[in-house]
């Protein structure tokens, strides 16, 4: 019975297994210098994706950031530090590589806004609240009240 849930559910799973092989994490670390791989996915864990842009240069698959591992390898084989890799990295790609901008006047609003947005929102609010009790400790007008018991006569 080539209908049956059990054997689409079969053809499926053997259809999809090659598939989903388990395929090498894109950031493997590589066997020639095990202390520049380790420097490597530390400072890799820092950087930004390029492509994928939410996501850290050690965790993505991306072909760029295999080619920027390789180039960050190839720094760090030359004797660079951590600190002169990362100032190639902005320097080339700005400081969107960067998990953690730098605190400068062009990052000032990065940092701060979320501060600056909650500030305002809490302002409204205590505005709104405060309006809202001046208007309820405050006695009703005479004019008020007439035009709202014409409204309340016309509606009958």
């Amino acid at each position: 019975m080539s209908g049956s849930p059990t054997f689409v559910l079969a053809l499926l799973l053997a259809v999809a297994s090659p598939a989903h092989a388990e395929a090498p994490h894109a950031a493997a670390p590589n066997a020639e210098n095990p202390e520049i791989e380790q420097r490597l996915v530390r400072l890799g864990e820092d950087l930004r994706c390029l492509v994928c842009q939410n996501e850290s240069l050690a965790g993505s698959k991306a072909e760029l950031a295999e080619d920027l591992r390789r180039e960050i390898r190839e720094q760090m084989k030359a004797g660079k530090s951590d600190a002169e890799v990362i100032d190639y990295l902005t320097e080339r790609y700005g400081d969107f590589v960067l998990y953690r901008p730098p605190f400068k006047p062009v990052t000032w609003l990065l940092w701060l806004g979320p501060v600056l947005f909650l500030g305002a929102g809490g302002a409204a609010w205590y505005l709104a609240l405060r309006r809202r009790r001046a208007a309820a400790t405050e006695p009703p007008d005479a004019q008020k009240l007439a035009a709202a018991a014409r409204l309340l006569d016309e509606g009958r």
